[in-house]
């Protein structure tokens, strides 16, 4: 849910806003309305040195030292130590690169002297090289030039041509250094590299140093930010300054205003204020939250999604993937997760989708695209596995479809209520018409096919919806409005909704899809290993077996995984959000802090 705010107003003589944003930054709980980007010199300067930091982080990071290197400590400013280590380090391996690349190239030609080529040379007589592919060469050029084969290739040839005249195509130039001189270059170089990599080492010990000093440098560059956003008034002899902190905050952030003795002004923060959004959820929601950010946050009269998408998305991403057993391959997955540090806060998110795949994958009965049900075991339990057939139709398909009718009922009923409370109802009328005319027709259709309702009182709820609906969609859409214009907006939209919905609800066809084809895949990988296991009376063809299934289901996992997860975003972000009439107004909340 979209947490209540506070807006704090601040009244200083100018020159006091520094101490006031120290103690806020302190603090760590009012958001300063500020610029988000650099905005003159002195910001871009400060931008400029996090990104220098960033990157030498980076750099650090990306070097690698191979093992039993000693690090060598050199004392310093460990900006400029890494800055030029990793220059030395970048122009070391480019070296070496270039270096070897020459020496295999001389190696072709063989061991040879320049002095000796240049000796022939003054004498007259003349050396020309060659290179050229075996399509090209003709064993006759031996009977018909001076010439002798130095080496061959996979696809060329090297030889050498002595004479004046020389015909023949691809001359190179003779090489200017023997294969003994470049060697040595190359030697010398790998040990200039060998002590740059003891630096390195040493420099990669002090990361903590870089990192401390880019959060300092962001911190100071966001205190920069707020300062400037402040605004002169009074011949600039006072600024004012706005913030905004969750209102559940307001005794801790008043107590530290009321001790620095700064004027202030607090009341409770309007949608007009547009204030920062801040999400109050708990913690199986809030793992949630950064798919809620890949689109955007809500405006502060808005509605938080993250509680549906936290459901609907676990939902769905199981659905895709569909396998009990690639359910614990996540769950082991996000357990690992959980034990690097720079994948820890993906580790529960992973970890949940795993969960809900392991029990979305056994209702569905499957195991590494084998059917359980088949298993004695399960017999007793046999009736909670979905059936293949659901009213002559595929059970799987089926249920994706029940699934999505459900997903945008549900979204009519959030977009219905999120305006009666903006607007009041009667600016909601034609909504509600929408929503009880879908929504309110399907729950009394499923009740009448369950057998709740009979017949006749089926006929007059229907009638009654029809009419009250008709009346919201058609005359009472917009009671500012004239009604005639009302009625052909309603047409309008009628023809929008009847034609959108339909393809809304068979997108949700993709759930069913994409879980398919993951089982056909994984079935298919599962019949060559049985193909050529055989009998299994060969134990040496129990290794091509299980190399075969375990690489065949890794990759089917890989891409399961993938599609398990854009789809069911997509299903999120177009089909609910369009039905909810959700929009990304919001802007992020992010405190001045340390």
């Amino acid at each position: 849910m979209i947490a209540s705010m506070t807006k704090y107003s601040f009244v200083l003589l100018n020159g006091q806003q520094e101490d006031l944003l120290e103690k806020l930054q302190e603090i760590g709980l009012v958001d300063i309305t500020r610029s988000t980007k650099p905005i003159d010199e002195t910001s871009q300067k400060l931008a400029g040195e996090v990104e220098l930091l960033s990157g030498l982080i980076q750099g650090l990071n990306n070097a690698v030292i191979p093992e039993g290197v000693t690090p060598e400590y050199i004392d310093g400013d460990i900006v400029r130590l890494a800055g030029g280590q990793i220059m030395r380090y970048s122009e070391d391996m480019v070296e070496i690169k270039a270096l070897e690349k020459e020496v295999h190239h001389l190696k072709a030609w063989g061991q040879f002297d320049k002095a000796q080529i240049q000796a022939l040379e003054e004498a007259g007589v003349h050396l020309h090289f060659h290179v050229v592919s075996k399509k090209q060469y003709k064993p006759e050029w031996s009977e018909q030039y001076a010439l002798t084969v130095i080496s061959e290739g996979k696809n060329t040839i090297r030889l050498v041509v002595v004479g004046d005249e020389d015909p023949l195509p691809g001359e190179v130039p003779a090489p200017e250094h023997s294969v003994q001189e470049k060697e040595q270059e190359l030697a010398q170089q790998r040990a200039h590299f060998a002590k740059t990599l003891g630096r390195i080492a040493s420099a990669k010990d002090r990361i903590p140093e870089l990192e401390a000093l880019r959060q300092k440098a962001l911190e100071k560059l966001d205190l920069y930010l707020a300062g400037v956003s402040a605004v002169p008034a009074a011949e600039d002899t006072i600024v004012t300054l706005v913030g905004y902190a969750p209102t559940e905050c307001d005794d801790q952030v008043t107590q530290a205003l009321d001790a620095t003795g700064v004027l202030y002004i607090k009341e409770e923060a309007k949608v007009e204020d547009n204030p920062p959004i801040s999400f109050r959820n708990n913690w199986f929601v809030r793992q949630f939250e950064t798919l809620t950010d890949m689109y955007g946050r809500p405006a502060y009269d808005g509605f938080d999604p993250t509680p549906f998408i936290s459901f609907f998305f676990m939902l769905f991403f199981a659905f895709c993937m569909g396998d009990c057993g690639y359910g614990l391959i996540l769950v082991a997955v996000g357990l690992l997760l959980g034990k690097s540090e720079g994948f820890k806060s993906l580790a529960p998110l992973v970890t949940i989708l795993g969960a809900a795949t392991v029990v979305v994958g056994f209702l569905f009965h499957t195991f590494f695209s084998i059917d359980i049900a088949q298993w004695k075991i399960f017999e007793p339990i046999h009736g909670i596995f979905l059936p293949a057939k659901i009213a002559g139709y595929d059970g799987t398909m089926v249920l994706a479809l029940v699934v999505g009718v459900i997903h945008i009922c549900l979204a009519m009923c959030v977009k219905t209520y999120q305006e009666t409370k903006n607007k009041g109802i009667m600016g909601a009328l034609g909504t509600w018409g929408w929503t009880l005319l879908i929504v309110g027709g399907i729950a009394v259709g499923a009740l009448f096919l369950a057998g709740v309702l009979d017949k006749e009182i089926t006929k007059w709820i229907v009638i009654v919806l029809g009419v009250v609906s008709a009346l919201g969609i058609f005359i009472f859409n917009d009671p500012d409005r004239n009604k005639l214009a009302n009625v052909g907006v309603g047409l309008w939209n009628t023809y929008n909704t009847a034609t959108g919905l339909l393809g809304d609800v068979l997108s949700y066809l993709r759930l069913y899809a994409l879980g398919l084809a993951g089982s056909m895949l994984g079935m298919a990988f599962n019949n060559i290993g049985t193909m050529v296991l055989g009998d299994g009376s060969n134990y040496f063809l129990w290794v091509p077996f299980l190399l075969i299934v375990i690489i065949g289901h890794t990759l089917n996992v890989a891409m399961c995984a993938l599609g398990a997860f854009v789809h069911p975003l997509r299903l999120n972000f177009l089909e609910f959000f369009k039905n909810s009439g959700y929009e990304a107004a919001g802007r992020n909340y992010h405190p001045l802090s340390k």
